[in-house]
């Protein structure tokens, strides 16, 4: 599948997979975390948050982990003049060779749990977004831990009454994280109960997609091209 728009699984798994290779570039390099954070004048958690492909820390913050790796040039890269078409008056642009296209395949990683996990953290993205809109769905969520502490199977009770905390106090950030603590929480979560079926329909369409592969990319000019020549002749 193509797509020229970032949807919310997508820039996920884009934001996850940076932050791994960000962690995997450190470890390379034998620095540890307090000297890596110490470097770019983060703290510890912070860079904890960056190598988990989380998206609260700023593009500023991201930018200088990447420089104190030494891998800045790729952003400066597509900051830069370099992928921007050619002035219509120069020659590249006059050339009727086939423009190079840049496309990058993106897909979700095939272990079933990361996926499945990958699928649970856009449920949650989304359903933080509506219940900061709604205060009224956050007493709907608590309503529905009261009753599954009641009803619920006990070995939940702990993490559901850890949920009652994270919804009176809005921490939000707690569930969102790619720690196993985390994913506990999700699997616990009242939450998901306060998506409306079209947003969880087009989650998952998203995974589905993200699942057979997603293409980002330009089209080649060569079709165009050969187009262009058919009309001259």
């Amino acid at each position: 599948m193509s797509t020229s728009e970032i949807n919310v699984v997508l820039e996920r798994q884009l934001l996850l997979q940076l932050g791994d290779r960000l962690k995997r570039l450190r470890k390379a390099q034998g620095v540890g975390t307090v000297e890596m954070a110490a470097r770019v004048g983060i703290t510890r958690n912070t860079l904890r948050a960056v190598e988990a492909g989380d998206p609260a820390p700023s593009l500023g913050t991201y930018l200088r982990v990447m420089s104190a790796l030494g891998i800045s040039g790729e952003l400066a890269l597509l900051a830069g003049d370099t992928l921007q078409p050619a002035p219509a008056d120069s020659a590249a642009a006059r050339s009727r060779r086939t423009a190079p296209v840049v496309q990058v395949h993106i897909s979700a990683d095939e272990a079933k749990h990361r996926l499945q996990d990958l699928q649970s953290l856009a449920f949650h993205e989304e359903a933080v977004r509506l219940v900061k809109a709604n205060p009224a769905l956050v007493l709907q969520a608590q309503d529905t831990v009261k009753r599954w502490l009641v009803t619920g199977d006990s070995r939940s009770a702990s993490l559901w009454r850890e949920w009652l905390n994270i919804l009176s106090s809005g921490s939000w950030r707690k569930v969102l994280g790619r720690t196993r603590h985390a994913q506990q929480l999700r699997q616990a979560s009242p939450l998901v109960t306060a998506l409306p079926e079209e947003t969880r329909q087009r989650v998952l369409k998203q995974v589905s997609d993200l699942k057979k592969g997603v293409m980002i990319g330009g089209t080649p000019r060569a079709s165009q091209d050969a187009g262009d020549l058919k009309e001259r002749l």
